[in-house]
């Protein structure tokens, strides 16, 4: 089996294709990406270490149902983890926002799930400088840091690749 597991909710599609970048950077030791929509809690228990992907919508949302989404993501499967035990998991966090549309709430929802896994016990890795991106605030940002790695495909995809590359290099202990 592979060791990390990447999951990712969209419903647009760029979140999940960076979920592919990362599985095709990853070999054999990632399993093939899933659509949280098509995913249980028990899909994410299976590995020790979780590469998760989230857009942010509109005013810092999840996606989901109420954001017009045209099937649950994040928003729904967010709440399924009350209560789950994922002491012992590691668990990297990858966001995508739009920094002139939204500098305000840029990559919001990076946050949503790195509360929710800590509250489950997770250990959170994967935390990303903030130089190099133009936003006001976000809520994803913790001790100067992202929770983990920002990316803007609308004003910096050019810059995707090589964050990606070294965000994916730096997590590479986690699965040893």
């Amino acid at each position: 089996m592979a060791k990390v597991g990447v999951f990712f909710g969209t419903d647009t599609g760029n979140t999940r294709r960076i979920a592919k970048d990362i599985t095709t950077a990853l070999g054999s030791i990632a399993a093939k990406p899933v659509n949280v929509r098509n995913a249980t809690v028990d899909d994410l228990l299976a590995y020790d270490t979780l590469i998760l992907g989230v857009p942010t919508y509109g005013e810092g949302q999840l996606p989901g149902l109420s954001t017009g989404n045209a099937t649950t993501s994040w928003e729904e499967f967010l709440p399924t983890l009350a209560g789950q035990d994922f002491s012992g998991k590691k668990v990297a966090i990858y966001g995508l926002g739009n920094q002139k549309s939204y500098p305000t709430e840029f990559v919001d929802a990076m946050f949503y799930l790195h509360e929710q896994f800590e509250q489950c016990g997770a250990t959170l890795i994967g935390s990303w400088a903030t130089d190099g991106y133009n936003f006001k605030a976000s809520k994803a940002v913790i001790d100067d840091r992202f929770v983990g790695l920002a990316l803007d495909q609308e004003n910096q995809k050019d810059l995707t690749p090589a964050r990606l590359e070294a965000w994916l290099a730096m997590l590479a202990p986690a699965w040893g």
